[in-house]
């Protein structure tokens, strides 16, 4: 992680007059990475969007991926009722495979665990990628892989959602300095 100063995103298409009158906003992405973005990725995802609006943060934009992902697959249904649980709709949900594009996209990647770390090297953006625990506890290989809670019971999903919400506080305190409007 070398730099975490948002990206600079013009907005909609203005005219030049309009661009040099208008102050360009500011936009942070952050991407959620898992295997098959049906479980950890959705539900990460689906948290920090809860979590960044009730911050006010109307300028973080939040996506998720995996590095094996097909596009197209819902969130799993354990993760769908977990999530509605706490006032989260995954039911539009729709995985996503990561790709250079997204890559390119995101401010920071934040993957479940050190494997797909590897992935998001080959797509070129290793810098600025972290595994959710190591960001949370702060960096220096101090956290710990998220567990995939595919095929598990609900009650696995319930364990996987709490330990999300609890490392997407410590990551969203860690990014106030630079993200509080």
């Amino acid at each position: 992680m070398s730099d975490l100063t948002p990206a600079r995103n013009p907005g909609p298409e203005m005219s030049e007059q309009a661009t040099r009158s208008t102050p360009r906003t500011t936009t942070f992405n952050l991407l959620f990475l898992c295997t098959g973005n049906t479980c950890r990725s959705p539900l990460a995802e689906g948290i920090a969007r809860q979590a960044v609006a009730a911050r006010g943060w109307r300028h973080v934009r939040v996506q998720s991926a995996g590095v094996s992902a097909a596009p197209g697959g819902a969130a799993s249904p354990e993760g769908v009722t977990v999530a509605a649980r706490a006032g989260i709709d995954l039911s539009g949900h729709r995985s996503q495979p990561l790709t250079p594009g997204l890559a390119e996209w995101a401010d920071l990647i934040l993957a479940m665990s050190p494997s797909h770390l590897v992935v998001v090297d080959r797509v070129g953006a290793g810098e600025k990628a972290a595994t959710l625990g190591d960001f949370a506890a702060g960096g220096e290989g101090l956290g710990h892989a998220v567990p995939d809670p595919y095929g598990g019971p609900e009650e696995l999903y319930q364990q996987t959602f709490d330990e999300l919400s609890a490392l997407i506080d410590q990551v969203l305190d860690r990014l106030a300095p630079i993200l509080h409007p």
